[in-house]
């Protein structure tokens, strides 16, 4: 099960944190600060992109100054997992046509939408562009018939 999704920069701020665990928000605080931690430590082309943490498998990958990072339990495989995230990271750059740390900074609710069709409850539930992107091209329409 992905715990989980972080999207961090190169100095360790997050930007896009979603959780799919009830954790109190100091608790949040530190799983996250360590995950950055360990995920930009990861990050780097000399180490594995998978990395134990407590009771979590971190899988990071970079894009540019962006670092993926999510959290899975034991019974979640690391590689789809990894492509999960270049699926993610794809969908983002089809949709703002070139994902960037601003686009997300200004565009959060919608980075929270295309990753909400992607993932549902801590599990995979769709990897399709095309279906994860038709609701929001049909809600901006509705939003400019308006």
């Amino acid at each position: 099960m992905i715990r989980f999704v972080l999207l961090v920069n190169a100095q360790g701020r997050v930007r896009l944190s979603r959780h799919f665990e009830r954790l109190g928000a100091a608790r949040r605080r530190l799983v996250e600060a360590a995950a950055a931690r360990a995920g930009l430590g990861a990050g780097d082309g000399d180490q594995c992109s998978f990395v134990d943490y407590k009771d979590y498998r971190l899988v990071s990958r970079r894009y540019a100054a962006l670092y993926c990072i999510v959290g899975i339990d034991s019974e979640e495989n690391e590689l789809e997992i990894y492509e999960l995230i270049h699926n993610f990271i794809e969908t983002l750059d089809k949709y703002f046509n070139r994902v960037c740390e601003l686009a997300i900074m200004f565009n959060l609710e919608k980075v929270h939408m295309v990753l909400d069709e992607m993932v549902v409850n801590g599990r995979v539930a769709e990897t399709s562009q095309t279906r994860i992107l038709a609701p929001i091209y049909l809600m901006e329409r509705a939003d400019q018939s308006q």
